[in-house]
């Protein structure tokens, strides 16, 4: 029986990442800042929480670190902690980049330190490109960062990269695109337009205040991603891998899809609004996940219309 140690257990992909593990047999630890007072909602919404064993873990403290890997001695790492939203990351730079470049640097320099050979996932993220125009971005599509979260995203990936290098440490990355779920928090607009399509199709007078929907994206359904993050860690050779679904829509096809799942217009219940733009904000994002079909056959089998259905389904 393999360990696995999932740090962020508490979110989406943390969530479906522990489900699929504990189906494929492992002993799972997650980790929250502080277990005993996280509610582990998805968790218990999934129906796995009594499976999973829970540690309080902060990132940023080395100690925390070491003493919770030299306790579950796993034999898997995911790091998927960390601040998670672009937006946020405007208001909070600094707790952004201390929470996911120094966090990570904390696990790789944990495993270096043990020297027991783990096996270490690392959450990129698409952010890290930047805008690629209509161009799907690979392996090898320069980092052009353009947010607070993006810079720091790129800096974990460099250093897991050089750690991989240096140390020889099987330590991967998965560059992943945007990918959503019933999970999502309110404060992910995919959650946020579905959540209100629902409650104006109950009823509700409300409007949706969004800003720029001209955006496109390349939209997955995250528990087919979770899988991708898995198989990496299965591979002989650690290396980085694009998830995604290599089809991108605007954020009004989404929107239109939501308000169609429920019988409605968007048209009447959307407004623009001027303070939901971000300072800066990318046209296009778009993947290329060839490496990883190629390597180890995934591939995904939702795009936007399918996720967005499931999740007004599931609401």
């Amino acid at each position: 029986m393999k360990t696995a140690l999932i740090c962020g257990v508490s979110g989406q992909d943390g969530s479906y990442l522990a489900k699929l593990l504990l189906e494929k047999g492992y002993k799972v630890y997650g980790t929250s800042r502080d277990a005993q007072m996280s509610s582990f909602r998805n968790l218990l919404r999934l129906g796995i929480r009594e499976r999973v064993k829970v540690e309080s873990l902060v990132p940023t403290d080395f100690r925390s670190v070491l003493q919770v890997i030299s306790k579950v001695e796993p034999d898997e790492i995911y790091n998927l902690a960390g601040q998670t939203s672009v937006g946020l990351s405007f208001t909070q730079p600094v707790e952004t980049l201390e929470s996911i470049a120094t966090g990570t640097l904390n696990f790789l320099e944990v495993i270096r330190f043990i020297g027991a050979p783990m096996k270490f996932y690392n959450a990129g993220s698409s952010e890290c490109f930047g805008d690629i125009g209509d161009c799907p971005a690979d392996e090898l599509t320069p980092f052009r960062p353009r947010s607070p979260y993006a810079v720091a995203k790129a800096t974990a990936f460099w250093q897991v990269a050089n750690y991989r290098e240096a140390y020889d440490i099987f330590a991967c990355s998965g560059i992943l695109f945007n990918h959503e779920s019933p999970l999502r928090p309110q404060r992910f607009v995919t959650q946020k337009i579905v959540s209100a399509a629902c409650r104006i199709a109950q009823g509700s007078k409300e409007k949706l205040n969004l800003g720029n929907i001209s955006v496109k994206r390349d939209w997955g359904w995250a528990a087919e991603y979770v899988e991708a993050m898995y198989l990496m860690l299965q591979q002989d050779i650690a290396d980085d891998y694009v998830v995604a679904t290599g089809q991108s829509y605007s954020l009004e096809e989404l929107v239109a899809q939501a308000f169609n799942c429920v019988g409605l217009n968007w048209q009447d219940h959307v407004i623009t609004d001027p303070s939901l733009l971000r300072p800066t904000d990318l046209a296009v994002s778009k993947g290329n996940p060839s490496k990883a079909q190629a390597k180890f056959g995934w591939q995904a089998k939702y795009k936007m219309p399918d996720v967005i259905k499931m999740m007004v389904e599931a609401y």
